[in-house]
């Protein structure tokens, strides 16, 4: 095992909560980063013993943290174990993200002296009577731990040590972190765990190299991004079409018509102006879902009520409805990861801290957003609504609401699953994720897309008369989360290997609400793209 320099730390679930919880207005403030130890830090200088100096450590301190696995999503702490424990030494203190993280950096018994060389030195010795409990309870447990591969996390001079081996092809893959042992069947069959090489004489400013290049992912990466814009061109070709050709030449016969008659000959978009702006059924919680999409989206406070009169109610659903689906579910995980002892259960002042964030802080900058909001002149509509609302002719099956939702959440899925796949990547199977370029990149691809599809089949819905579009753009982009869903199932059985209830139970709970935060943040998406759309074409038609 070598000493090497980290990438950012992979984020796992607990550090997607706290995201969630930020950006649902639930845990206010900062984003932490990717963890305390990043690249790109200024070197420690280090010298021979008798030249220390303030400017010049001798001694390398070795800090331990939690262990983990990839087929448990169950971390521990290094104190769990029965391990050489510190006899004295100073704990770095570890922020909030990094207790939602499990991460417990504790310091180790390992003691090093730069350019100072030592071999086999003894530590600590440990020994087992299985005829006690205590002891056979605590073999039991290593056992099973090395049978789980559960892996070390060290952390030498603000990097991890990581454990390197030889895969297919000549290449080496480098994982930050290495097992606690090796497990050897009753059959004799060796685990992944005993295989180790070194990967020695690197060069302090070459440090990612030899992690980043055993990820050879950057050519599926461009094919990925060359094939969501192959799609958000088209997509942007259908639009176009639409609003300048069959759009255009709408609106010019339509405003030079001279009588009533020949405007009743018409059919399609025009004739549905006087309900296109009419409230939808269950506005209330289409402006709350839209509320808390809008903090997730640029991350401000925007309620939207469509001329409702319940805005108290409205702004305690947009404070707690989301915010509290999301703490319920983690809650229940807290409650099962405390029940197994993981290090990723939270402390309970640590969970009321998280309480008062949201109760203190949240809530009542939700309250001071929404006053200055309903302060403001309700939004004008281009056209005037009719008190009787006009029937809506029967429909084909592909404008019902159910196909139209179906389809319109498959483009832009089909623009993120291959970034979707090396996200689920680094939060469950400990891979390092470092190209945010791309995840950017994907990011607006996303945006477009969603946008693009929700016109085109908010459009088609308008030519038949249908003028029911709120819910229904809402629902066609946010349809992307059920596809993201029937994903993580997918790389549930098929990536991952995963054993046990528990984990199982807490791998579905922490991917129901990465569902929910996705499912809320393309729908707004979808819902403020055909609300600028049917506003655009219907203030551009001259209504008596």
């Amino acid at each position: 095992m070598s000493a090497r320099l980290p990438v950012l730390s992979p984020p796992r679930w607990p550090r997607l909560l706290l995201l969630s919880l930020l950006l649902l207005g639930a845990v206010p403030g900062p984003r932490r980063s990717g963890a305390f130890y990043l690249p790109g830090l200024a070197p420690v200088n280090f010298c021979d013993e008798e030249k220390k100096s303030d400017e010049c450590k001798a001694e390398i301190e070795l800090f331990v943290n939690r262990l983990d696995s990839v087929e448990s999503v169950l971390p521990y702490e290094y104190t769990a174990f029965d391990f050489c424990q510190a006899s004295e030494g100073k704990r770095p203190s570890e922020n909030l993200g990094q207790v939602l993280f499990g991460e417990r950096i504790e310091p180790s018994p390992y003691k090093f002296t730069f350019n100072k060389k030592e071999t086999c030195k003894l530590v600590c010795t440990k020994t087992y009577h299985t005829e006690k409990a205590e002891d056979k309870q605590k073999l039991e447990f290593l056992k099973k731990s090395m049978l789980l591969n559960y892996q070390h996390h060290w952390i030498v001079d603000n990097m991890p040590v990581t454990w390197c081996y030889d895969v297919e092809d000549g290449q080496r893959f480098c994982n930050p972190g290495f097992p606690i042992g090796c497990y050897i069947t009753d059959k004799g069959h060796a685990k992944d765990a005993c295989v180790i090489s070194e990967d020695d004489k690197i060069r302090w400013a070459s440090r990612w190299d030899y992690i980043l290049e055993s990820m050879p992912h950057t050519h599926i990466q461009w094919f990925s991004i060359m094939n969501s814009l192959v799609i958000v061109l088209f997509l942007s070709g259908m639009v176009a079409m639409i609003m300048l050709r069959t759009l255009h030449k709408d609106i010019a016969r339509y405003n030079q018509m001279d009588s009533t008659e020949d405007a009743q000959e018409e059919f399609g978009w025009k004739l549905v102006h006087g309900d296109i702006f009419r409230p939808p059924r269950k506005g209330m919680l289409l402006s709350v879902f839209l509320g808390s999409g809008t903090q997730i989206l640029i991350m401000t406070f925007v309620t939207l009520s469509f001329g409702g009169e319940k805005w108290k109610t409205n702004v305690l659903l947009t404070s707690f409805l989301c915010p509290g689906i999301v703490f319920a579910d983690f809650f229940i995980m807290n409650l099962i990861l405390w029940g197994e002892g993981s290090s990723a259960a939270i402390p309970f002042g640590t969970l009321v801290a998280i309480l008062a964030l949201w109760f203190c802080i949240s809530v009542p900058l939700t309250f001071i957003g929404a006053y200055f909001g309903f302060k403001k002149n309700a939004i004008e509509h281009p056209v005037r609504t009719n008190q009787i609302p006009r029937q809506i002719p029967e429909q084909s099956f592909y404008t019902k609401p159910l196909p139209g939702i179906i389809m319109g959440g498959i483009l832009p899925f089909g623009c993120i699953f291959i970034q979707l796949f090396f996200i689920l990547n680094s939060i469950w199977s400990h891979q390092m994720y470092y190209m945010f370029g791309f995840l950017f990149l994907v990011f607006i691809i996303l945006v477009i897309t969603c946008s693009e599809a929700t016109i085109l089949l908010c459009y088609f819905h308008l030519c038949a008369e249908d003028y029911h579009w709120q819910w229904r753009s809402f629902l066609t982009s946010g349809f992307t989360a059920v596809y993201f869903l029937i994903y993580a199932v997918h790389y549930f059985f098929s990536k991952l290997q995963i054993t046990g209830t528990a984990s199982t139970i807490l791998y579905f709970g922490y991917t129901m609400i990465m569902v929910l935060i996705f499912f809320l943040f393309t729908g707004t998406i979808g819902f403020f793209a055909c609300f600028w759309f049917v506003t655009k074409i219907y203030s551009v038609v001259k209504v008596d």
